[in-house]
């Protein structure tokens, strides 16, 4: 191809592509391991995608609080090391910056969570193991809950003779 001042343009060669172990092209160029990947920017906290969706700030925090929480009592129970419920947490939060509320179930994210940090932190649990302990937790919060709205705990219940 002839260029503004007429003289033929040598043709652009193309690097030779690197073989991978097994022969085939490789489907990367390189790693890239740097923090920036790793650090959320300010933007993303301070502007989740819940807000967006009409979750209000503090409703967004209670879910934050509230999934923290019920992380960490998963984890208790599971008997996991205090590693992998702080493993399960920030995978829970971060999850959260990226991903609103409002079209997520937070306890599933929480169940699977605390999966993903129990094999990250090499302390695996089964998966019907987590599902069982986060039944029981929403069965003992369900009963909490409605013992505190019906003031039961207080209640005097008449004695009854058999």
């Amino acid at each position: 191809m002839a260029d503004k001042t007429g003289q033929q343009e040598e043709p652009v060669k193309a690097k030779p592509q690197k073989l991978s172990s097994f022969g085939l092209p490789r489907l990367y160029s390189r790693v890239d391991i740097s923090a920036d990947k790793w650090l959320l920017p300010i933007e993303k906290m301070s502007n989740p995608p819940s807000l967006a969706d009409g979750l209000d700030a503090e409703a967004e925090k209670e879910l934050r609080f509230l999934g923290c929480e019920l992380i960490q009592s998963a984890a208790i129970l599971l008997r996991l090391p205090q590693v992998a419920a702080a493993t399960a947490q920030i995978l829970y939060q971060r999850y959260f910056y990226q991903k609103s509320f409002v079209r997520n179930n937070f306890e599933h994210t929480a169940m699977a969570c605390v999966l993903m940090a129990s094999k990250i932190e090499e302390a695996p649990r089964r998966p019907r193991d987590i599902t069982n302990v986060f039944h029981r937790l929403k069965q003992i919060n369900r009963n909490k809950s409605h013992h505190r709205d019906k003031k039961w705990c207080n209640y005097d219940w008449p004695k009854v003779e058999a």
